[in-house]
């Protein structure tokens, strides 16, 4: 999707170069933190606005919260590791689309909701090469 047609709730992925943010991994999952790039463990509690009308939109929020947000911490393996990256963050305008991440991609490669999403070992060759600010697209 053109990145200036990209709306919160529309299942599209912006077409538009994001930098990397960070790095979210679960900590059960034997996991080599990113050498270069800002990390932290997940947590259970873990979760990202998608609500417009939250203050807090687009932005991480621990549950239970009062607005609508994303649970991280999810049993399908699909954000054992999440790249967060920079997309309607600075700044936030509500409405415009929020967590879009880097994560593993269904078994069988089914749409996210708007992230980009590769084979679990593809995801993990790119972490340690991966440092805040480089530039990753999704494919034409």
């Amino acid at each position: 999707m053109p990145a200036d047609r990209k709306r919160e709730g529309d299942g599209a992925t912006p077409a538009a170069a994001m930098p990397v943010r960070a790095a979210l991994l679960r900590p059960d999952r034997d996991l080599v933190p990113p050498p270069q790039l800002p990390w932290r463990w997940l947590r259970p509690a873990d979760g990202w606005s998608d609500d417009p009308a939250d203050p807090a939109y687009n932005q991480p929020v621990l549950h239970p919260h009062p607005f609508s947000a994303e649970r991280l911490w999810r049993d399908d393996e699909l954000y054992d590791v999440i790249l967060v990256l920079g997309w309607n963050d600075r700044p936030v305008v509500p409405g415009r689309g929020s967590a879009i991440f880097w994560h593993v991609a269904h078994p069988d490669f089914r749409p996210t909701e708007g992230c980009l999403a590769t084979e679990r070992s593809v995801l993990l060759h790119w972490l340690p090469r991966l440092s805040a600010g480089m530039l990753v697209a999704p494919a034409a």
